[in-house]
C-alpha cells in the first residue's frame, strides 16, 4: 500500500495524516488502523489513518502525555511500521 486508497491529498474529514512515527505507533496500539503511507514526499514517509470516532481524543492524550498504553504493544507497533516503511 505506497498510496492513499482513494483519498485527495487534503481529505482531513475522512482521513488523519501524520509524519510523526511516535504517534503513529499509538494510534495502532490503541486499535486505529493504518490505511497506508504516503510517500509522496521524497524525504519523508507521511502515515495515513482512517478518521474514526475517538481518534482526535487519542491524539490529544499522546501530544498531553497522558495516553496510556501496554508497552510490549507500542514496541510491536513501532517495529510493524517500521518494517512497512523499509520493506516497500
Amino acid at each position: 500500500m505506497k498510496k492513499k486508497s482513494g483519498a485527495s491529498p487534503e481529505d482531513h474529514n475522512s482521513f488523519f495524516y501524520t509524519f510523526d512515527l511516535g504517534l503513529s505507533a499509538a494510534l495502532v496500539s490503541v486499535g486505529f488502523s493504518l490505511v497506508s503511507l504516503d510517500r509522496g514526499n521524497l524525504q519523508k514517509v507521511q502515515f495515513v489513518f482512517r478518521r474514526a470516532d475517538g481518534i482526535d481524543a487519542v491524539i490529544d492524550a499522546y501530544w498531553a502525555d497522558r495516553l496510556e498504553v501496554k508497552a510490549r504493544t507500542y514496541f510491536d507497533a513501532t517495529k510493524m511500521l517500521k518494517n512497512r516503511l523499509y520493506s516497500e
